[in-house]
């Protein structure tokens, strides 16, 4: 199963497995450094969950699909939300509000991404890469 779900990842294009490896997971990953910032928990749930329900899809499907896109749709929508919200506060420490601005960036990149994803699959765009 890891190596169907290796070679899937592989298949995708370079500038998409760069991506999420090297910008995607880590900033949403790094969210779970500023825990204890104003709302930090949630932004690492919202930001952190997503990955996980991905997780669980690449498992049952054993490999990368365009469904993966559903959870970022569901979950980092109101995680941007969020964000906004937070910055609009202008009480953060500047550490945080930088992350924030990062972390809404490439969320909002990767919506993009993902709304068109969420359609083909809608469509039945369903194969594995």
């Amino acid at each position: 199963m890891i190596l169907d779900i290796w070679q899937s990842y592989r298949r995708m294009p370079l500038w998409v497995q760069l991506w999420v490896a090297l910008i995607l997971v880590p900033v949403n990953a790094a969210s779970l450094l500023f825990w204890g910032a104003p709302m930090g928990a949630w932004v690492a749930i919202l930001a952190v969950g997503a990955m996980l329900l991905n997780g669980v899809i690449m498992l049952v499907e054993r490999g990368f699909s365009k469904m993966m896109a559903l959870p970022h749709v569901m979950i980092w929508t109101p995680l941007v939300v969020l964000i906004l919200w937070l910055l609009s506060w202008g009480d953060l420490t500047q550490g945080y509000a930088r992350y924030l601005v990062i972390l809404l960036v490439v969320d909002l990149i990767s919506l993009a991404l993902d709304y068109a994803d969420t359609v083909k699959w809608l469509r039945g765009e369903r194969h594995i890469a």
